[in-house]
Parts: structure tokens; C-alpha cells; sequence
């Protein structure tokens, strides 16, 4: 391990795929303290995530590390608190609120494609920052009732400041304390500043314009009982979670298309079918268009397995169990990646090939079911699957409506922060269809 170290703060993603093929699917690290597992089996990832999500927990480096901007949000709390706070915030993701997401992504969808198509032939635009743009845009008027246009460049700043933050902590737990001024603690409370700010924002903006009908998730908060602390958690959680996760996913599916113009010619054909011919017309958005996607939502289901957003989960366990016929005992630290997972050969055939079309086929359905969880699995399965569904589908398909992307320059590499990021600016040089 001692050797391993450079190894590991230089590529997580190539040291763990390293130790899961010279060792298999359990592998003991050798740590004196918790004893620690890297678990790449699909049917061992299913009994850890839903077989035995009640005896294992999130109290863990990983978890805690991001608490440092979440707070006991959704995304970390445990047990009961985290129970009661699902009830409450459940009902802002209910399948009829689908049809307001809609909406809202086909307006933030058009207001880029407007953008894109303003742009000579041949520019050259970081798709990246232009989706997560978008992203904040949706979450903003989907769950908050709130515009964070003005700013959303400042938001997304600070949210990938902040967990670039996140990520150095879990990868070097023993630094400075959060009162000492380091550059790293600086930049934490620059970002964090400009999350609570944003919190503070659409706090006051619910306050002088009343409830909204139907209640969405800050009305939700303030009516469910919650501290003012609670309600800043929930907020921020939602913040971060609910836009980075998605424009990381719309960000590979772009990079992938644009390496790949055959498959973003099939998904800009499927969306003129569905959503009309014309790009400059926003589009009568409803969950029935959607559904037609279909092409649409396998690259973004192709994008997540081959990067997916949340390419990390851990938990402890409460109890002894037995994982690839070895014991694990009680109080270790089980290490799962997604990554891993969505290229094991016992699940995916020819796992590093780009193919949306094995989401359309129908013999990959038990794959789906058992050895893809870009949301995770079982109980503590992301909340905002749908929503996210919803948006990307979408949002691809009114992309590749209007303009074809090609690369320009080195195609940017998996950067595993908390999520999958690219190590540079997407760049990609546009022309109209």
C-alpha cells in the first residue's frame, strides 16, 4: 500500500482497476485499520447496495469528506435522519412532477441551441461549461422556483471548487484544520460563501412571493419541520447534486457523439421525428415525447455505464457477511466503483466499446437490472433518477437537432473527482444541420 500511494492519489480509477483484474472480484487491501475491500462483483455490489442496505452505512471517509459541503443532506445522512428527510422531500420527485421538468429543459435547452446556432460554422465551444450552465438552469426552476441564470457561472465555480476540495481531504485526510487560512481552506469558504449565498436567495425569493401550487422541494423543506441548518443541507445537497451529476453525464454523451458522428446523425434523425424538424423551435416537450427517445436515452445510458457520474460508493458494515465466498467482518469499509462494475465481463460484452444499442436490445435488460447503477441500487438509490432521466434525454436530443460536434483538440480524459469529470474543457468545433 505504501508503494501504492502514488499510484492512488495520481489515478484511483487505473489503481482500483488494476487491483480488480491481478486479483478478482474481492480484494482485501492491506490496512491494518478498518479492514477495507474492493467489491466488483455484480451479485456481491446487489447484496451490499439492497440485500444488506439496512446493516451497512455511510459512515465513511468518503461521506464524511463531503459533508464538508452538503451537511447531513440526503446524499450523507444515515438512518432515521435520513429517512425523515426522504419523506419529506419525496413528493418534489413524484412522476407528475416529470412534466414540469420537461418544460423547463426544453426552455433552457432552446436558450442553448439558440446560442449554438448564433455561432458561425465551425466555432469552437466548451461544451462542458455550456451544459452545466443548462443544468443549473433546470434545477433552479424545477425544485427551488428560482432563476439562478445571473448566477449560474459563479454556481458552477463553486460547486466544482468545492468538491475539488472534497476530493483532496478524502484523498489526504490529515490536513490543516478549517480555521487555519491554507490556500485549500480559502477557496472552501470562497465556494461554500457562494452556495449559502445562492441558499439565502431563493429563501428570500420564497419568502416574499408566498408557497408555490403545487408545493415544490423548497416548500417542502419549510413546511416539513426542519432546522434552518437542515434546510440549507437539503438545499445545497440538491444544488450540487442535481446539476453536476447530470451535466457530467450530458458533457460524455456530447464527447462520445462527436466521436461517433454516424450514432449523433441516428439521434439527431430520431429527435426531428419526435420533437420536429425545425431547431429554432422549441419544442411542445411532454413525458409521451420523451418516451419516443429512445435512441437518446441509450447514449445517455452508454455514456453514464462508460463514465458514470458517481464512479465511487462506500459503505461500513454493521454486521459480519460473506462477499465472492470470503468473510467480511463487521466494521470494514466496503469500496465499490461503478467504473468497474459497468465493464465486467460477466455483464457487458466488449465493456470498452461505445454501442447505445445495447440498451435497445432487449437480451441486455438483465444487465440493466444487476450490473448498472450510474443512480446506485436499492433503498438509497438516487432520488432525482427520473428527473435526471429527463433532463439529459431531452437536452441531448434538442442538441443534436440543431448542430453536429466534432472534436477539437485531444479528446479530454476521466478526471475521478466526486464525479467523472473531463480533465480539460470539452471542446468541440459545431456546424448547423
Amino acid at each position: 500500500m505504501l508503494r501504492g500511494m502514488a499510484a492512488i492519489r495520481e489515478d484511483p480509477l487505473a489503481f482500483l482497476a488494476t487491483q480488480w483484474r491481478t486479483h478478482g472480484d474481492v480484494v482485501q487491501f492491506p490496512i491494518p485499520s478498518p479492514p477495507t475491500y474492493l467489491i466488483s462483483h455484480p451479485d456481491d455490489v446487489r447484496q451490499v447496495l439492497v440485500g444488506r442496505a439496512r446493516t451497512t452505512s455511510k459512515d465513511t471517509l468518503q461521506y464524511r469528506a463531503l459533508s464538508r459541503v452538503t451537511g447531513l443532506g440526503l446524499l450523507t445522512a444515515d438512518g432515521q435522519h435520513w429517512r425523515e428527510h426522504r419523506r419529506i422531500v419525496q413528493p418534489a420527485f413524484h412522476p407528475s412532477t416529470l412534466g414540469g421538468v420537461a418544460a423547463h429543459t426544453a426552455d433552457a435547452a432552446q436558450r442553448l441551441v439558440d446560442d449554438l446556432l448564433r455561432q458561425p460554422d465551425r466555432a469552437v465551444v466548451d461544451m462542458d461549461a455550456a451544459v452545466m450552465s443548462l443544468a443549473l438552469e433546470v434545477v433552479g426552476e424545477s425544485l427551488f422556483g428560482h432563476a439562478l441564470g445571473p448566477v449560474a457561472d459563479r454556481l458552477a465555480e463553486a460547486t466544482l471548487t468545492a468538491l475539488g476540495e472534497v476530493v483532496a481531504v478524502a484523498r489526504m485526510p490529515l490536513r490543516a484544520p478549517r480555521w487555519i487560512p491554507t490556500p485549500g481552506n480559502r477557496r472552501m469558504a470562497h465556494a461554500l460563501a457562494e452556495l449559502d449565498a445562492a441558499v439565502t436567495a431563493i429563501l428570500s425569493a420564497r419568502a416574499a412571493c408566498g408557497p408555490r401550487t403545487p408545493p415544490d422541494l423548497v416548500d417542502l423543506l419549510l413546511a416539513g419541520g426542519l432546522s434552518h441548518q437542515a434546510v440549507r443541507d437539503e438545499i445545497v445537497t440538491f444544488l450540487v447534486a442535481g446539476h453536476e451529476t447530470v451535466a457530467s453525464a450530458l458533457t460524455w454523451a456530447l464527447v462520445l457523439l462527436g466521436a461517433h458522428p454516424s450514432v449523433a446523425d441516428r439521434v439527431a434523425a430520431e429527435a426531428m421525428d419526435v420533437l420536429g424538424p425545425d431547431p429554432r423551435t422549441r419544442p411542445a416537450a411532454d413525458l409521451g415525447a420523451l418516451a419516443k427517445l429512445t435512441l437518446a436515452r441509450a447514449v445517455v445510458d452508454e455514456a453514464m455505464r462508460l463514465h458514470p457520474p458517481a464512479w465511487l460508493i462506500t459503505r461500513r458494515t454493521d454486521s459480519d457477511l460473506v462477499l465472492g465466498a470470503r468473510p467480511v467482518p463487521a466494521g470494514s469499509l466496503l469500496i465499490i466503483s461503478p467504473w468497474i462494475v459497468h465493464r465486467h465481463p460477466c455483464a457487458w460484452p466488449d465493456p470498452e466499446r461505445f454501442d447505445p444499442d445495447r440498451f435497445l436490445d432487449p437480451g441486455t435488460a438483465a444487465a440493466v437490472r444487476t450490473a448498472f447503477l450510474p443512480f446506485g441500487a436499492g433503498p438509497r438509490m438516487c432520488i432525482g433518477r427520473d428527473f435526471a432521466y429527463a433532463e439529459a434525454v431531452l437536452a441531448l436530443a434538442m442538441v443534436c437537432r440543431a448542430v453536429r460536434l466534432a472534436p477539437s483538440g485531444p479528446p479530454p480524459r476521466a478526471l475521478p473527482l466526486v464525479t467523472i469529470r473531463p480533465d480539460r474543457p470539452a471542446l468541440m468545433r459545431l456546424t448547423r444541420r
